[in-house]
């Protein structure tokens, strides 16, 4: 295990699962043999974005993950349960050793960059990430609306506390392109990050716009397909951690 990047925000439907799947095929792309530790044991949805429905094995050596067809290994809640509708409905610390075991009994084998999809705020699991993994850096993941500087907030002064490096915000649902005329439309208003971002000392390294094509591939379990690069600049932040 080379690098172990945390994809945080401080609060849920921002968009951290499509950051975290997004980045590792953009670094798969790249050559980087890529994983990610779905930590949403409560709303685990990276399975579902790669097309993955099988049960993870395991042997002796401990429990493998499943690779999508990039070749980025997978680890869910959603690949050891008997149903993947099946709710899971657990407190806070089994939620937390759950976490844990996806890092310690889990055969991550070779991998170049590990990302974390961390659920929504700075409760048990992010807290349990923080202490129990090599966390290399952060991205942290916001929307344009007006209270975003609060959530980027939680999200920046909890890495912070945990001493634990920033590589910067990316922003989803910036606009959307009008299909007719082209024009960029800021469905949710104009967007807070820049000033949030500056405010912190951070950089932004991306504003990913609504994509009618990412939501079918995402639906459709083709995620890899894909073709947007909008996360290139996240992917760059995270390649630099490999030259330090």
């Amino acid at each position: 295990m080379k690098k172990v990047i945390g994809v945080v925000s401080g609060k849920g439907g921002v968009g951290k699962s499509m950051t975290s799947a997004l980045l590792a095929c953009a670094m798969a792309r790249r050559g980087y043999h890529c994983g990610i530790l779905d930590a949403d044991i409560t709303g685990p949805s990276i399975p579902k974005l790669f097309g993955i429905h099988g049960r993870a094995m395991a042997d002796e050596k401990g429990c493998w993950p499943i690779q999508s067809r990039m070749g980025i290994d997978v680890m869910s809640i959603n690949l050891l349960v008997e149903n993947e509708e099946d709710p899971v409905v657990w407190r806070g610390p089994v939620i937390a050793g759950a976490v844990k075991q996806f890092w310690t009994d889990v055969v991550w084998k070779d991998v170049d960059f590990l990302f974390v999809d961390m659920p929504p705020g700075t409760g048990d699991v992010p807290l349990t990430v923080f202490q129990s993994l090599p966390v290399d850096g952060i991205v942290v993941v916001a929307s344009p609306q007006e209270l975003v500087s609060m959530i980027v907030a939680k999200a920046v002064n909890m890495a912070e506390m945990m001493k634990v490096p920033m590589l910067g915000i990316v922003e989803n649902m910036s606009y959307i392109v009008c299909p007719d005329c082209g024009k960029k439309i800021s469905v949710f208003g104009e967007s807070h990050v820049d000033e949030v971002a500056a405010k912190h000392g951070l950089p932004v390294l991306a504003k990913c716009p609504i994509d009618p094509q990412l939501a079918a591939c995402s639906d459709a379990g083709m995620i890899e397909a894909y073709p947007g690069q909008y996360l290139e600049g996240a992917a760059d932040a995270c390649e630099k951690l490999l030259k330090k």
